[in-house]
């Protein structure tokens, strides 16, 4: 069975093509990706119509790019997939009309995914593959969650964010940096320069006893350290923004101290979670993923403790359309349905841009 499985849920356009045949992992034949950063960079961040459009120019050109990469023509596909949630409303229309129109044409079967599902099972695509069971820890720029995977469609909840995401601290905090969008990348590799223990930041609810995280407190935190520095200069704050009376190697070190505060929280939280599970593999998938401080720390930690660790490959860890055909192809092989409507003939082109994974139905197909 091959799956076209279409990615717009934000600011890049993902298209991919899984083989998902039989009984094995599903394979990757070809992908192509088209991120919006260069456009929304002016801005600071996102722009949802300036998202739209742009999936709407880049959506069919990715398509042909990864039906050429796999040798295979458009008729050859058995259904399409794409993200219905969650993400920006107008960016999700787009890739669900796309679904749904080449469904119509082809007379193929349209799968709804949901988009953190795809990040959850993308590291089945990785050259080390996990299995079933695990605990997931899934990081993104608006999502932090640690879950236990049972398998496809079989996930329990153990903590989650209560405010602020791992993504969002990242990016906040290199916003008060001046370092522009997308922050996460910029901040880490800033902290390449900066001492990580220059500044004592607060690691939130690390000492809790549950596996929830909270990381708004650190971007105030953040934010006042900022002030500090600027205002301890000799001559004040120049201007009115507050990253710019800051010295190159206060930022590097402010960077570090940051980066060190949330990963050391994501670290200790996994591996209670791992402890608290008795399981002995941990997969780690979400944008945050490709960060190598957190990715060195869980590895030490995981070789410690005795527990396998999994990652979804760097190009894979952004949002993509491979991890959507993935996760619409397991779960064809699993026989599970989609909520009603989802996965049919229909062509009902609905969207949820606020979609907890926790609500998802997981019936059984008939």
């Amino acid at each position: 069975m091959l799956v076209l499985g279409i990615e717009s849920s934000c600011d890049e356009t993902g298209v991919a093509l899984v083989d998902a045949s039989g009984s094995a992992t599903p394979r990757l034949l070809g992908h192509a990706l088209h991120s919006q950063i260069d456009m929304h960079q002016a801005y600071g961040g996102v722009v949802p119509e300036l998202a739209s459009r742009d999936h709407i120019r880049r959506v069919l050109p990715l398509t042909d790019a990864v039906l050429a990469q796999a040798g295979l023509p458009l008729a050859s596909i058995d259904a399409v997939a794409y993200t219905r949630g969650p993400g920006l409303a107008g960016a999700l229309l787009v890739g669900s009309g796309v679904a749904c129109a080449l469904g119509f044409a082809l007379d193929r079967p349209v799968l709804g995914v949901h988009h953190l599902e795809g990040h959850l099972l993308s590291p089945f695509l990785s050259t080390d593959p996990p299995e079933f069971p695990f605990v997931a820890l899934l990081v993104s720029g608006g999502h932090s969650q640690l879950m236990r995977v049972d398998g496809v469609g079989r996930y329990e909840l153990l903590g989650e964010t209560i405010d602020d995401a791992a993504g969002e601290a990242f990016d906040k905090s290199a916003k008060l940096l001046g370092l522009g969008y997308p922050g996460g990348p910029a901040l880490a590799r800033l902290a390449l320069q900066g001492d990580p223990q220059a500044y004592k930041l607060p690691r939130p609810l690390l000492h809790s006893g549950d596996l929830d995280f909270s990381f708004a407190g650190l971007k105030t935190a953040v934010l006042t350290q900022v002030k500090k520095l600027a205002h301890a200069r000799p001559e004040g704050p120049a201007t009115t923004h507050l990253a710019d009376p800051l010295t190159l190697q206060q930022k590097a070190d402010v960077a570090a101290s940051v980066q060190a505060a949330i990963v050391e929280v994501l670290v200790k939280k996994s591996m209670a979670a791992v402890r608290h599970s008795g399981l002995r593999r941990l997969v780690v998938a979400g944008g945050v993923g490709a960060n190598a401080l957190l990715r060195e720390q869980l590895n030490a930690a995981c070789q410690k403790a005795g527990v396998r660790v999994h990652y979804p490959e760097l190009h894979l860890c952004t949002d993509n359309g491979a991890m959507i055909a993935l996760a619409a192809g397991m779960r064809v092989q699993a026989g599970l349905a989609w909520e009603e409507g989802a996965a049919s003939t229909g062509y009902q082109f609905d969207v949820k841009p606020r979609w907890p994974l926790a609500d998802l139905r997981l019936d059984r197909a008939s």
